[in-house]
C-alpha cells in the first residue's frame, strides 16, 4: 500500500515537472522569511516599487516550482535580492544539470521536499527570526505545584487524606494549564515542522552533490537532535488534535494538568531553541536553497529558449539576443546591444515601449538572482534596478500623481551618484505636467541619470526630448501600420526616432466626424512649422 502511494507520487512529480504549479498563493506567508530577514549584506533589495512596476507577483508565480513552503519563502527571499558575490554558481549549476539530466535523482528529493508542503511549515521561520514568548515573572510557581502534584499523589498511597490535596492542586493547575494553551497553540504548527525539517535535511544531506551547499551542516543537525526528545511532545500534541481515541486523550490530558507538563516543556524547549537560532537557520536555508534549484531546473525545462547570464566587470553595457518577455504568450523576442549609452524608446501607446523596458528589468534581474535569463544570449554588469513606470496618485496622504513621480525619480537621482551601477527604468517622464516643462525637466533629469556607471531605459511620446537626448542616447522606436482595416502592431525594435504619426489617423479609422479630422490635421502642421522654427532658431545660437 505505501510502495503503491510512493509511486504515484514519484508519477505525478516526474509529470509536472517543467510545468506551471497548479496552487494557490498565500503571499502574506510567502514575504514573512523576506520581511523579516536581515538582506543588509547584499548587492541590493529589490524596492516595492520596482516589484510593483514589473509585476514581480505574478513573476514569481510564473517562476515558482518549488516542493515545500520553505522552499517557497526562500526562492522569493532570493528573488528580492540580488547578492554581492557570486555564491557558488558553479556548484548550483552542476546541481541543477543533475537535476535536469537525472529524474531518479531529482524526485528523490522531491518527494522528501513535499513532506514540508503544509501550511504549518510556513511558520518555521517563526523559530529563528521572531521573538519566543518569555515565561512570566511568577512561573516559579509552575514549578512548586508541578511537584506538589507529584508528592501528592506520591504521598496518597500513604496517606488517603492526602486525596484532598491532590484536589486542590489539580484545581489550581487546570487554571495554569488552560491559560497556557493559548501559548502552546503558538507553536504546535512551527516545531512539529522543524522536527519534520531537520530529518529531511539529514537524508538530504547524505549525497554528496547536495552536501556542497553546505559541507558544515552536521553541527546544525546534531544541534537540533539535542532537543529532539522535548520537542516530541509538540508533534504528539499536534497529532492527538486530529482522530485519537477520546479516552487515551482524555487521560494524557489529566496528567499533563497534574504535572504541569506543557508549560513546563513549552518553555523550557522555547528557552533552547532561542539560543539556536542560527543553526536552524542553516537547515532551513539548506532545504530552501534545495528546493529553489529544483524550481529552476523546473523552469528552464519548460522554457523554449533561455541562457546562463555572462555578468561582466564592463560597465554601460547590455547585450541581448531574441530576449523576451515570459509573461507575455507568444512574445516576440527583441535583441539590443548598448555600449556606454542609455536606450530612449519613442512609439504609439500599445506599440511595445513599456512592455521591452519591463523584459529588460526583469531579465537583469532574474539574470543576477537566478543566474537563467528569457534570452538567447545576455550579458551585463552586476548593476541594481529601479523603476518609475507604474505611478498613480496616493489620495491618501493627499500626493498627485506628478508629486508622486517627483519623489520617486529623486531617490533615482540620489541613488545615481552614490557610486554603484544602476539601471533605471522609467516610462513617460513627468506626463503629469505640461509639455515645455515635461521636455525641459525630462531632458535635464535623464543626462543626469545616464552619467557614471549607470544605464537608463525610457520612454516618451516627445520627439523633441529624443532630439534634446540624442548624444547621449541610443534613440529606438516600436512602430505600427495603419491602414482602413485597423492597426497591426509588430511588437519589433527599431533603430532611430519614430517618424511616423498615426494618432489622428487612428481617430479617422474608428469613425470620428470629418471636421475634427481635418482641424486635428491643420493644427499638426501649424505645431510642426512652430517646432522646426525654434530647432533653427537654437542651431543659430
Amino acid at each position: 500500500m505505501i510502495n503503491n502511494r510512493r509511486k504515484k507520487i514519484k508519477e505525478k512529480l516526474l509529470g509536472t515537472f517543467g510545468k506551471f504549479k497548479d496552487a494557490s498563493f498565500d503571499f502574506e506567508q510567502i514575504e514573512k522569511y523576506f520581511k523579516n530577514k536581515d538582506n543588509s549584506n547584499t548587492f541590493q533589495v529589490l524596492p516595492d516599487r520596482t516589484c510593483k512596476d514589473l509585476d514581480f507577483q505574478e513573476l514569481f508565480m510564473y517562476i515558482d516550482r518549488t516542493n515545500s513552503k520553505v522552499g517557497q519563502q526562500y526562492l522569493y527571499n532570493k528573488l528580492r535580492t540580488i547578492p554581492l558575490g557570486p555564491h557558488e554558481i558553479n556548484e548550483h549549476e552542476q546541481i541543477i544539470d543533475d537535476l535536469l539530466k537525472n529524474d531518479n535523482f531529482r524526485a528523490d528529493i522531491q518527494s522528501q521536499l513535499i513532506k514540508l508542503n503544509k501550511d504549518e511549515a510556513f511558520y518555521i521561520t517563526s523559530l529563528f527570526q521572531d521573538k519566543h514568548l518569555k515565561p512570566p515573572g511568577w512561573f516559579f510557581v509552575v514549578r512548586l505545584l508541578s511537584l506538589a502534584g507529584l508528592f501528592s499523589l506520591i504521598m496518597l498511597f500513604f496517606n488517603l487524606q492526602m486525596l484532598f490535596v491532590l484536589l486542590a492542586v489539580f484545581i489550581i493547575n487546570i487554571g495554569i494549564h488552560y491559560w497556557n494553551k493559548r501559548n502552546l497553540s503558538q507553536y504546535l504548527g512551527s516545531i512539529p515542522q522543524l522536527l519534520r525539517l531537520n530529518n529531511i535535511v539529514r537524508e538530504l544531506f547524505k549525497n554528496d552533490s547536495l552536501k556542497k551547499i553546505n559541507p558544515g551542516l552536521t553541527e546544525s543537525i546534531s544541534v537540533i537532535d539535542k532537543v529532539r526528545n522535548r520537542m516530541s511532545f509538540f508533534r504528539l500534541e499536534a497529532n492527538l488534535q486530529g482522530d485519537m481515541a477520546a479516552l487515551f486523550w482524555g487521560a494524557l490530558e489529566l496528567v499533563k494538568i497534574l504535572f504541569l507538563l506543557e508549560p513546563l516543556l513549552l518553555f523550557g524547549v522555547l528557552k533552547r531553541l532561542d539560543t539556536k537560532r542560527k543553526e536552524i537557520e542553516d537547515i532551513f536555508v539548506f532545504a530552501g536553497e534545495i528546493d529553489s534549484l529544483i524550481s529552476i531546473a523546473s523552469l528552464r525545462k519548460g522554457l523554449y529558449k533561455y541562457c546562463i547570464p555572462v555578468v561582466n566587470t564592463e560597465p554601460k553595457t547590455i547585450a541581448a539576443e531574441d530576449m523576451y518577455h515570459p509573461l507575455i504568450n507568444d512574445c516576440v523576442a527583441n535583441s539590443i546591444h548598448i555600449d556606454k549609452k542609455s536606450i530612449l524608446l519613442t512609439g504609439s501607446n500599445m506599440s511595445g515601449k513599456t512592455s521591452f523596458i519591463k523584459t529588460i528589468g526583469i531579465n537583469v534581474i532574474t539574470g543576477l538572482t537566478l543566474n537563467t535569463c528569457f534570452a538567447g544570449h545576455f550579458a551585463m554588469p552586476k548593476m541594481r534596478v529601479f523603476s518609475a513606470i507604474r505611478i498613480s496618485d496616493d489620495l491618501m496622504n493627499d500626493k498627485s500623481y506628478y508629486f508622486e513621480e517627483v519623489l520617486t525619480i529623486k531617490e533615482m537621482i540620489d541613488k545615481s551618484v552614490d557610486g554603484k551601477p544602476n539601471l533605471f527604468l522609467l516610462d513617460e517622464i513627468f506626463k503629469g505636467t505640461n509639455t515645455v516643462e515635461r521636455i525641459s525637466a525630462g531632458k535635464a533629469v535623464l543626462s543626469s541619470l545616464a552619467r557614471l556607471d549607470n544605464i537608463v531605459f525610457v520612454s516618451t511620446h516627445d520627439i523633441e526630448l529624443a532630439d534634446l537626448l540624442k548624444k547621449e542616447y541610443e534613440l529606438y522606436h516600436f512602430s505600427e501600420k495603419v491602414d482602413n482595416k485597423g492597426i497591426d502592431f509588430d511588437y519589433k525594435l527599431k533603430n532611430g526616432k519614430l517618424k511616423n504619426r498615426n494618432a489622428i489617423r487612428i481617430l479617422e479609422i474608428n469613425g470620428y466626424p470629418e471636421n475634427i479630422i481635418k482641424e486635428a490635421i491643420e493644427i499638426s502642421k501649424e505645431l510642426d512649422k512652430i517646432t522646426v522654427t525654434n530647432t533653427q532658431y537654437k542651431k543659430k545660437r
